[in-house]
């Protein structure tokens, strides 16, 4: 069956061309998409503004778009093991993870389904008895979606449902690698009943499907989560048209643990923070600064517990952490070991492909450690994406805000502590977006997600609200008009 979706119908791509989608676990074929071209995506922002100018969606009530959120929301569990198994599949990363997902997913549309119509404008105060004055919300219009490899579905859900909900329309690129559980989530908002043309989904590489979303004049808003290099690329685009933009890049997220931390939460927190979905995550807490005078034992117990971590695929029940997402990928990530080695940091754990016949036709890359890091090394400041955790000590508390700032990026980070004080002036001097507090990884619906500096900007949806699908207009009217008098 077709795997492109324009204007409410499931067609090929118009070259023709289609992608093998293979499983980074082993190698083996989870399926064959179509490819879609510049032309194919030409035609969904077509379809969508067509829906958004002339549809009913942008005019639905508000509380009618945030029942069809639900079901979507009633649709997703009923297919949960069928998105698990998929995300898996593509992605490669453990079921349990996945299932864990989809959950998230089902919350993260319900979450939007019921705040649709919560946002419903407010009175701005004039003074004056024959004036009433109003902001009210209405949709930006034309949204593209494009969305990371690591964790598909849940990302593309962060921005899918807020966009709805708000009354947009869109055209959706998922990354090229994992599509097949964006295919399923096109399937569910028809069967939902979705007008046609309100969600439209383009597979295939940026530079070919995705180029037109950046510069393309009938797009409103382009929300991006990625790397760096593209989102500025994307940024830079847009500014021809002055699209409104809301990016999510890089990381590079400092743990820092004190000496009075708890010793195994901090340890524990510390394994989750960076080895979690083999370390592709863009919270993932790759720096690790350890107060001095807990560093060693600190250390030799995260490796020694690193080192234990059991490699597997995404249906291992004994699996721990899964393979990276591609070969490319794996190269990048041995690339970045080997740098951060040559600049004089101390390989303590992993740092070469397992052996076995299990692991040879995947790609697998053990967990990671690189100590007696320094800020002003490349293996510092780069984000590798993978399971590689470097360390860094630091004497006191304004050192280690220090060394934390001390990146271009800003999304996330943790500071592990006992003294409630120091952990509370450390979190407000940290530039980032999320600091957690003797946690790691937890996010709410409720709550922002998105960096400072070059992490990106605004409110980018993990998920946040509606504030970035939506427009605030000002209403003045004038209840007793008079003439003025200014030219009589």
């Amino acid at each position: 069956m077709p795997d492109l979706f324009i204007d409410g119908t499931w067609r090929s791509a118009l070259d023709e061309r289609t992608r093998e989608i293979r499983c980074p676990a082993d190698g083996s074929l989870v399926g064959v998409v179509d490819e879609a071209g510049g032309k194919d995506t030409v035609e969904a922002i077509a379809a969508a503004r067509r829906a958004f100018d002339e549809g009913p969606w942008p005019t639905t009530p508000a509380a009618d778009r945030g029942d069809l959120l639900l079901r979507v929301a009633d649709l997703l569990l009923r297919d949960k093991d069928a998105l698990a198994r998929a995300e898996s599949l593509d992605t490669g990363k453990r079921l349990v993870e996945s299932e864990y997902d989809i959950d998230d997913i089902a919350n993260c549309f319900r979450y939007f389904g019921r705040a649709a119509a919560a946002e419903t404008g407010r009175v701005v105060e004039t003074g004056t008895a024959s004036v009433d004055s109003r902001v009210v919300y209405e949709p930006v219009g034309v949204c593209a979606l494009i969305t990371p490899w690591n964790y598909p579905l849940l990302q593309t859900a962060w921005k899918v449902a807020p966009a709805l909900a708000a009354g947009n329309t869109f055209v959706l690129k998922p990354s090229e690698l994992t599509p097949h559980t964006a295919i399923h989530l096109m399937r569910l908002l028809e069967e939902a009943g979705l007008p046609p043309g309100v969600a439209n989904l383009v597979l295939g590489a940026g530079p070919e499907a995705g180029a037109p979303l950046g510069d393309h004049p009938d797009v409103d808003l382009v929300s991006f989560t990625g790397g760096l290099q593209t989102g500025r690329r994307l940024m830079a685009a847009a500014a021809g048209t002055v699209k409104k933009v809301a990016l999510e890049l890089g990381g590079k997220n400092p743990n820092i643990v004190f000496a009075d931390a708890d010793f195994e939460t901090a340890v524990d927190m510390a394994l989750t923070a960076v080895f979690l979905h083999s370390g592709q995550v863009c919270s993932s807490g790759a720096r690790l600064l350890v107060e001095d005078s807990l560093h060693d034992r600190f250390v030799d117990e995260l490796v020694r517990r690193a080192s234990e971590i059991r490699l597997g695929g995404p249906f291992d029940e004994r699996a721990q952490s899964g393979p990276l997402v591609s070969a490319a990928h794996r190269a990048k990530v041995e690339a970045y070991v080997a740098k951060g080695l040559a600049e004089g940091a101390v390989l303590r754990c992993g740092g070469a492909r397992p052996s076995g016949p299990e692991f040879e036709a995947g790609f697998y890359y053990p967990p990671t450690v690189l100590d007696e890091c320094s800020s002003d090394m490349s293996v510092v400041q780069d984000e590798s994406f993978g399971p590689v955790l470097t360390v860094e000590r630091f004497s006191d508390e304004a050192e280690a805000v220090r060394l934390a700032n001390d990146t271009i990026y800003g999304l996330a980070g943790a500071v592990f502590t006992t003294d409630e004080a120091k952990a509370q002036r450390v979190a407000a001097r940290l530039r980032l977006g999320t600091v957690w507090i003797n946690d790691y990884h937890p996010y709410v619906p409720q709550a922002e997600w998105g960096g400072f500096k070059q992490s990106g900007f605004g409110r980018e949806l993990g998920p946040s609200g509606l504030a970035e699908y939506r427009e605030a207009k000002h209403i003045w009217r004038n209840t007793n008009p008079s003439p003025q008098g200014w030219f009589a």
